[in-house]
């Protein structure tokens, strides 16, 4: 089963940029769609970003939009999210996901705390 661990969080002000990593062990990493999701306390869980296999596709929630980049890097077995212009309202937990034979494994997540 693949295990993917998230790294990259932090606290900072707004308007600030972060950059999460997601690496997912396996040596057929190529193969995964993988994608971010985000859950802020007392809400639920939302998708913020997707990204094909080949890491041509890639998709977005209308929140992070022109804000927020996904990106693979297939040789390093890493996936990563870009975040410029951070808000408070983008404080969450950040968890990757791996769909792989139609099996999604999650990571653990990592807290991302944006101040005003």
């Amino acid at each position: 089963q693949v295990q993917p661990v998230e790294s990259g969080g932090g606290m900072v002000q707004a308007g600030a940029s972060l950059r999460l990593a997601c690496v997912a062990s396996g040596s057929t990493f190529s193969s995964y769609a993988m994608g971010w999701f985000r859950q802020a306390p007392g809400k639920e869980r939302e998708f913020v970003a997707g990204i094909s296999r080949s890491g041509v596709s890639t998709y977005y929630a209308d929140s992070v939009k022109g804000r927020f980049t996904i990106s693979r890097d297939n040789v390093k077995n890493t996936l990563y999210l870009q975040m410029h212009s951070l808000q408070p309202e983008d404080s969450a937990v950040y968890s990757c996901y791996v769909l792989t034979s139609g099996i999604v494994s999650w990571g653990q997540g990592t807290q991302v705390t944006v101040s005003s």
